[in-house]
């Protein structure tokens, strides 16, 4: 089956391309032709995933799928959460957007955080949306080198290492975005084609 994930960003990319498997044709927004910024003015992960989807479907008429992801500090009452691309401004900047949180962090000892991502999916006219969460934590300085966005700061609970230590497919097992997908995969996987 052959589906578009409406993203250029080839870390994510592959880490989805990873988690499906070889069922499954994965095409960026560059395979289908669109190289315009997709949208993403809503409020909601939700919201701003649903209107990356629709934004491809109408304007390619393919079949696809968009997500979007938000770093929630409890400190920072939730912050940058939906902004968590553009914490810093634009153009945006992974390591801008570290420097900015570590900066808003600085002497705080609540350091609980989660990575949330939805993914919304338009297939055969319909619309579908999943959920993944990751629980961790804030550290005070980057530590690794792997991953992309606050990975080198976010420590998932129950480990020693960040998000940007790990192993691809550890990352996949633990993560957001590997949980969104996992359900993603499973409701696919129940669909005859």
């Amino acid at each position: 089956m052959k589906i578009c994930f409406a993203t250029n960003n080839k870390k994510k990319i592959e880490e989805v391309k990873a988690a499906l498997g070889p069922k499954y044709t994965l095409v960026s927004l560059e395979e289908i032709g669109c190289d315009e910024e997709l949208p993403e003015t809503g409020h909601t992960l939700d919201a701003n995933a649903f209107q990356k989807a629709r934004y491809v479907k109408e304007h390619f008429g393919v079949d696809c799928f968009a997500d979007d992801t938000g770093l929630e500090v409890d400190a920072l009452d939730g912050a940058p959460g939906v902004y968590s691309g553009r914490f810093s401004g634009e153009p945006r900047s992974d390591e801008r957007n570290i420097q900015l949180l570590l900066e808003k962090m600085k002497g705080r000892s609540e350091r609980k955080a989660r990575f949330r991502t939805v993914i919304a999916l338009i297939l055969d006219g319909r619309e579908y949306a999943f959920e993944g969460i990751a629980e961790g934590e804030i550290l005070e300085e980057k530590v690794g080198t792997g991953g992309f966005g606050y990975d080198p700061v976010f420590r998932p609970v129950g480990f020693e290492k960040t998000f940007a230590e790990l192993t691809l497919e550890e990352k996949n097992q633990i993560s957001h975005r590997g949980k969104a997908v996992k359900s993603f995969i499973e409701f696919l996987s129940q669909r005859k084609f």
